[in-house]
C-alpha cells in the first residue's frame, strides 16, 4: 500500500438563488425546451470515428441553441414527496463539450464544476427558483487565469439563458486571482 498525498484547497462559491416569478411547470417547460438534452448518440458517433475537434464544436452549436445542453436530469419531486415534502424539485447538469474543453486544457480541475449543476425548486407560491453555484466563483477558485475567463463568460450565457425565458437577471462577475 502507498502513502498518498492529499492536497488541500480552501475556497469560498457563491450560490445564486433566481426567483423567476413564474410558476414551476410552465418555467421546467420553458427551460427544458431553451436547453435540450444531451444527444448521447452524436457524440458516441464522433468519438467512435475519431473526428476532428471541430466536428464537435459544430454537433454542440446544433445541439445547444443557447449554448447549454443538459446532460442529466433528475426529477427529484416524488421520492422527496414520500417524506411529506411539497417542493416540487429537479436537478440537472448543464453544459456544453466544447466550453469544458477550453478549461480542460488548462487543468482537469474544471470537471469538478463542468457541467454546471443546477437546481429547479418550487418557493411557498409555487413559483420556480433557479439556483446554481456562480460559473465565475467555482472557475475561479482553480486560480487559472484563462478558466476564470471562461467561468465568466459562463456568468453571461447562463443570463442570456435564463433571460430569452424571460428572466432579467444582471450577474455580478466574480474575478479570482491567478495562482501565482
Amino acid at each position: 500500500m502507498s502513502d498518498a498525498k492529499v492536497e488541500v484547497t480552501h475556497h469560498e462559491m457563491t450560490r445564486l438563488d433566481i426567483h423567476t416569478a413564474m410558476p414551476f411547470g410552465d418555467f421546467r417547460t420553458r427551460f427544458e425546451r431553451a436547453a435540450p438534452a444531451f444527444d448521447d448518440e452524436v457524440v458516441r458517433d464522433l468519438v467512435e470515428r475519431q473526428a476532428p475537434w471541430a466536428d464537435m464544436r459544430a454537433a454542440m452549436e446544433k445541439m445547444a441553441p443557447h449554448e447549454l445542453i443538459r446532460y442529466v436530469t433528475i426529477d427529484t419531486t416524488a421520492v422527496m414527496s414520500l417524506a411529506g415534502n411539497r417542493t416540487q424539485a429537479v436537478e440537472y447538469l448543464l453544459g456544453n463539450h466544447f466550453i469544458a474543453e477550453s478549461m480542460f486544457r488548462h487543468d482537469p480541475h474544471a470537471l469538478l464544476y463542468a457541467p454546471l449543476r443546477v437546481l429547479l425548486y418550487s418557493d411557498g407560491h409555487g413559483d420556480a427558483v433557479f439556483s446554481l453555484d456562480q460559473p465565475s466563483t467555482a472557475f475561479g477558485s482553480l486560480g487559472v487565469a484563462e478558466i476564470s475567463r471562461v467561468g465568466l463568460g459562463l456568468d453571461d450565457k447562463v443570463s442570456a439563458l435564463l433571460t430569452f425565458l424571460g428572466v432579467q437577471v444582471a450577474i455580478d462577475p466574480v474575478v479570482a486571482q491567478p495562482r501565482r
